[in-house]
């Protein structure tokens, strides 16, 4: 029987709309060849437009609708005009946090044919997953600001880091290590901040007790930049906090090709609530209504999306297809050294898979 997945498409701001198209129709590209499932997907305008109409990101109802999705596939969040506190906060935080999506996901992973910064290193140097804590930690919006507009004025602001946080990101940390048999680095900051990183810190010891066959390190943050530019291939699966996180995978978009090849998860593993998927290269208004945008990163999220729907071969498909593409050098955008508009691209990645699928069927229940 053909399985007919239901996904919350949320296009959001700026080049969001148009790299979110690209990915539905790779999407649906794949539905097609493989014959055993299919797309329905369900669009909410919601934004940073939405918030100029209405005074707010999303609607007070915003969970309840999205609840019953299998998927959400968010584009970009962020416009002019609007405070990024307002924006993230209002949406994307308010998902991540309401639904649980405690682990996020982010491939590290140079391409061939992808454009490295750094000199003389392979795409096998530079092939890492960040595992970030996605619920609590430095994103709590815990604190206080007192006596504003006083010269008494203060703001505190507070990081939050539960054992229960910790234990269950770890701990999908360390699962993904042992499965994939690699080693697993630990990221933190303890010899600064002296309560949450040194709890950070116990919490990944004593886990390691239970995982003997995973090779395990730690390193303070700055050490853990410095390294990834100059040993990228020390990293294998890294599990940090929620800000270490978010700074770190940037980074590692620079190494790894470009902001326009950075593709994220927002996952509850558990699935008792809709994980959500997204390129993590904002809203880049600049490049809006140009046609310009690399839709390869939003394409890439949506090959996660994939693996979590059980279709991982089709997930690794897509990548290895984003691969060729970067490889031949036709069809890309500027950013990669193109000239193709966001759809050529998104046309040329689908076409490439119609290509291939004599050659190496794939089948749903793989």
């Amino acid at each position: 029987m053909r399985k007919t997945y239901r996904i919350a498409v949320i296009p959001g701001d700026g080049i969001g709309p148009e790299v979110i198209r690209e990915a539905v129709k790779v999407l649906n590209a794949t539905a097609e060849l493989d014959g055993g499932f299919a797309f329905a997907f369900t669009e909410y305008p919601w934004g940073c437009g939405y918030y100029r109409e209405t005074g707010e990101m999303m609607p007070e109802n915003a969970l309840e609708l999205l609840r019953g999705s299998d998927a959400i596939l968010l584009g970009a969040v962020g416009a002019p005009g609007v405070p990024d506190h307002i924006s993230l906060r209002g949406l994307l935080l308010r998902l991540r946090q309401g639904f649980d999506q405690y682990v996020n996901l982010r491939p590290v992973r140079l391409l061939r044919g992808a454009a490295c910064p750094l000199r003389d290193v392979s795409p096998e140097e530079v092939d890492m997953t960040f595992v970030r804590e996605n619920s609590e930690g430095e994103y709590s919006g815990q604190g206080a600001w007192l006596y504003p507009g006083t010269p008494r004025e203060v703001v505190i602001q507070d990081g939050v880091f539960s054992r229960r946080g910790c234990e269950r990101v770890m701990r999908y940390a360390y699962e993904l290590a042992r499965r994939e048999k690699k080693t697993l680095t630990s990221v933190s900051k303890a010899n600064a901040l002296n309560y949450s990183m040194v709890f950070w810190d116990q919490v990944f010891a004593e886990l390691g007790r239970e995982y003997p066959d995973v090779e395990t390190r730690s390193l303070l943050v700055d050490a853990a930049a410095m390294f990834m530019v100059k040993e990228p291939s020390r990293f294998q699966i890294v599990v940090t906090s929620n800000l270490f996180g978010d700074i770190l995978t940037d980074l590692g978009a620079a190494i790894a090709g470009g902001m326009g090849l950075a593709a994220g998860a927002n996952l509850n593993p558990e699935r008792a609530f809709p994980s959500m998927f997204e390129p993590i290269h904002g809203s880049a208004p600049e490049l809006a209504g140009r046609g310009v945008a690399n839709p390869l990163a939003a394409i890439w999220s949506a090959a996660q999306m994939l693996d979590f729907l059980g279709h991982e071969a089709w997930g690794e498909r897509i990548v290895r297809a984003i691969e060729t593409l970067l490889a031949k050098g036709t069809a890309l955008t500027p950013d990669q050294g193109g000239t193709a508009r966001t759809a050529e691209c998104g046309d040329a990645l689908a076409a490439l898979l119609r290509s291939r699928q004599g050659e190496n069927p794939i089948k749903s229940s793989e």
